[in-house]
């Protein structure tokens, strides 16, 4: 005789089987988050970007594998620094064809020029747990001045591995055409969307 087993009654078990993990206790106010340096925690920082396709919708893309650092001064956030790595051939988007083509030299040309970077160079807090980040983004063998909208999210050890771990949001627009990336302007748009989910781990 055989006994039918109910998924969700499977997926109870087998989550009463994994091993307790504590929530993460996070603060939200950006004066509590220990100052120091901090490196980019891959895994869980993207960058997103987003553009108007023919006018008919918006194309969204990310990529991933980004590397740097943050030198984050809680109680002067002026004085922090970021500098931020993002390999070009990690593009990924929804289509094979066209994450190929984006890598292709008509697009950002990744064997010539294999990362965007961008260091800033001012912070100025908006609000509590806002702030402008200004910087040189380098795209495409291009530099140019750039605005980053920051948003802290919040700060904690992170119950998974235990590192102590600051969370950001951000957005920004650019032009394309800037960086010399000019493929299908205007059918394509020129503004490029930015959003940014940055985890950072404490150093030291």
């Amino acid at each position: 005789m055989r006994f039918s087993f109910p998924r969700a009654a499977l997926l109870a078990v087998s989550i009463a089987a994994l091993p307790a993990v504590a929530s993460a206790q996070t603060v939200t106010n950006p004066a509590q988050v220990q100052s120091g340096t901090y490196a980019i925690e891959p895994g869980h920082t993207q960058v997103g970007f987003s553009l108007l396709h023919f006018g008919f919708t918006y194309y969204s893309g990310a990529f991933s594998n980004v590397s740097g650092t943050l030198d984050l001064d809680a109680k002067t956030p002026s004085a922090s620094k970021l500098s931020v790595t993002i390999p070009i051939a990690s593009v990924q988007t929804t289509s094979d064809k066209l994450t190929d083509e984006l890598k292709s030299d008509q697009w950002f040309d990744a064997a010539k020029f294999p990362n965007a970077t961008f260091v800033s160079n001012a912070v100025k807090r908006i609000g509590k747990t806002d702030a402008i980040v200004t910087g040189n983004l380098t795209l495409h063998g291009v530099t140019k001045p750039e605005t980053l909208k920051v948003h802290f999210v919040g700060a904690g050890i992170n119950p998974m591995d235990k590192h102590y771990t600051a969370g950001f949001e951000a957005t920004a627009t650019i032009k394309r055409s800037d960086f010399g990336v000019k493929m299908y302007v205007p059918y394509v748009d020129d503004d490029v969307k930015l959003h940014i989910a940055g985890a950072f781990e404490k150093q030291n």
